[in-house]
């Protein structure tokens, strides 16, 4: 499932697993995630917020004259080099709109590899039995470290399932919230993804649905094919934001970082 047009991402998302943990603000730009211009923490997050906005607005002010540059200035002019984007007006403007911080999450998804050892073999059992490749068994470590949490959005369990799409798939009333029995959530989940690559013909994409919605992700099919690379870049729905166009990217750094733990 590895796409090399995604390497950058996935780069990302296993420093921030495995490289920077709690207490790292990493400094980056929303789109081009894995250009990161700063790390830094809460006492100095604000300044570093501020000279990194002043060092683009300084490469902007200086295409011509990279010589001018201060040396900060010059550090994040070769990081963009590095990711092979080259400085323009346009560029420049753009990058300025998407500075985004990323707390790093070592620590958290070390003790989820920890949790999954209690589940993820009857995780991968039942992902087969639903004709879901196995390794969709680890999907809890991006939704939720395997851990049996509410999310600020209100999604419930180690699968995470919001309260409406848990009902199209588990028991959720006044006395009963299947949400939170990790085997009747993950057989729910396994017919979740199941569903999703029957509407989409693609796994990438039917993964990307688990965090975007079904729906969303047939109209992105429609509009753009199934190449996910080409959504990210190009699809312009409304709710297709930072996580949507990162899930896949997690999961695969999730897959990928596990080893390495």
């Amino acid at each position: 499932m590895l796409f090399r047009s995604l390497e950058n991402r996935i780069e990302f998302w296993k420093k921030i697993y495995t490289q920077y943990g709690k207490d790292d603000i990493v400094i980056h730009d929303r789109f081009y995630v894995n250009l990161i211009y700063d790390v830094a923490d809460e006492s100095n997050v604000d300044a570093k917020l501020k000279a990194t906005r002043e060092a683009l607005r300084e490469i902007q002010a200086n295409l011509g004259s990279p010589e001018n540059l201060s040396e900060s200035a010059k550090q994040i002019r070769e990081k963009l080099e590095t990711e092979k984007l080259s400085p323009t007006r346009s560029l420049i403007e753009n990058l300025l709109g998407n500075i985004h911080t990323q707390r790093g999450i070592k620590e958290r998804f070390k003790d989820g590899i920890v949790r999954s050892g209690r589940y993820v073999d009857s995780f991968r059992s039942i992902m087969a039995n639903t004709g879901v490749p196995a390794e969709l068994a680890l999907l809890p470590l991006v939704e939720s470290s395997f851990d049996n949490v509410k999310s600020k959005a209100a999604a419930l369990g180690v699968w995470q399932f919001t309260r409406s799409t848990g009902r199209l798939y588990l028991t959720i009333n006044k006395t009963t919230d299947q949400r939170l029995d990790p085997d009747k959530a993950t057989r729910a989940a396994a017919k979740l993804l199941r569903d999703n690559y029957n509407a989409l013909a693609s796994w990438p994409l039917a993964i990307t649905a688990y965090n975007h919605g079904r729906a969303g992700m047939v109209r992105a099919k429609d509009q753009l094919g199934s190449d996910l690379t080409r959504i990210i870049n190009d699809y312009h729905g409304p709710v297709f934001g930072y996580a949507s166009m990162n899930f896949y990217s997690e999961f695969l750094a999730a897959e990928i970082g596990r080893a390495h733990v």
